[in-house]
């Protein structure tokens, strides 16, 4: 069982919770606090201590003077005072007693993290709606648009978790990419791709994930660079061998696009995943040779930079189909949003 957090949700977040070590050379669990984020905000966490804002189990509050070994962990609430505010909206598309479908739009985090706190699609809903016990059934990336599904009722949260245990979701995504100067239009029309292979129709492909807190020697040499340039972020890579990650593709129609990158010849791709391991539409695309149009990761690693909200990757999480546990009934949630790369709907 989960441990419960004994400070209630506040303005939509729950409280962090850290693991103190039994001894080590602080004398007090703020010392110990200091060394590790003190780099951050120093007088910050000496005035949560004065104030009585970190706690211990039960709520008992620590002190300045709080000595080492006395607990093992504590919960206290992030501050992010310079948080950007995020010029993006999500959309309600059903809600009832235990589930919440949501339309997320392109650069919004599902969850806290980083640079975003308030700035996410749980919390903002939180507080939107007066739900503190509001919980993802699921994430996408922040890079990502579409269908994701939240939890509104503690009691039968775990009758939808069984569904995405057991694999009884039914998920499919649109991408648009742009197409390589060898395409065969007739050749994609006959037969899908399979197994997400680095060539087409069926070979093997294995996704291995790495993020930074492996070392750049992990990798295959090719991909190196790659870990070095960025740290801190989670890179997904391809090599030969059995697939542990596969994704059907199919090609749905082609075009020009009209949008950024107008005059370039695109597709519009339906990908239906079968596990779900990081990055991993974005990868098998790539691995095709059919890099998802604005993609930052792959097929190449781009340079950090500010969001350009003008440019949003071009992945929809387009519809999520599964059979109710409550109401045994058939459903499929399907997203409002369009790809505007490609010259017409995804739907």
């Amino acid at each position: 069982m989960a441990m419960q957090s004994p400070l209630p949700v506040r303005n939509g977040v729950n409280a962090t919770r850290l693991r103190i070590p039994r001894e080590g050379p602080w004398a007090t669990v703020m010392d110990y606090m200091l060394e590790r984020f003190g780099h951050v905000d120093p007088e910050g966490i000496v005035r949560r201590f004065r104030e009585g804002e970190v706690v211990g189990l039960g709520a008992e509050p620590l002190t300045t003077k709080t000595p080492l070994g006395v607990h093992d962990f504590l919960w206290y609430y992030r501050n992010l005072p310079d948080e950007p505010i995020l010029p993006v909206t999500e959309t309600i598309l059903f809600q009832d007693e235990n589930l919440l479908v949501v339309d997320k739009p392109h650069f919004l985090p599902s969850t806290p993290g980083g640079r975003f706190i308030q700035e996410s699609a749980l919390v903002r809903l939180r507080n939107r709606l007066d739900l503190p016990d509001l919980v993802p059934m699921h994430r996408l990336d922040r890079a990502t648009a579409g269908i994701i599904l939240f939890s509104t009722n503690p009691a039968t949260r775990g009758a939808y978790q069984v569904l995405f245990e057991h694999r009884r979701i039914q998920k499919e995504y649109r991408c648009v990419a742009t197409l390589p100067a060898t395409w065969d239009e007739a050749a994609a029309a006959t037969e899908p791709f399979l197994d997400s292979a680095p060539g087409r129709h069926g070979q093997a492909v294995r996704q291995i994930t790495g993020s930074h807190r492996a070392t750049a020697t992990d990798f295959p040499a090719e991909y190196r660079n790659r870990m070095v340039k960025e740290k801190g972020h989670l890179l997904a890579l391809t090599q030969p061998g059995e697939p542990n990650a596969e994704t059907r593709v199919d090609v749905l129609r082609t075009g020009v696009s009209t949008g950024v990158h107008a005059g370039t010849a695109v597709g519009l791709f339906r990908l239906r995943p079968h596990s779900g391991k990081t990055h991993q539409l974005r990868v098998h695309m790539a691995a095709l040779g059919l890099g998802i149009i604005n993609d930052a990761f792959y097929p190449d690693l781009l340079e950090k930079a500010p969001d350009d909200f003008t440019r949003p990757l071009q992945l929809l999480a387009h519809s999520i189909s599964f059979t109710d546990p409550l109401a045994h009934t058939p459903v499929t949630f399907t997203s409002e949003r369009n790809l505007g790369e490609f010259p017409g709907p995804v739907h």
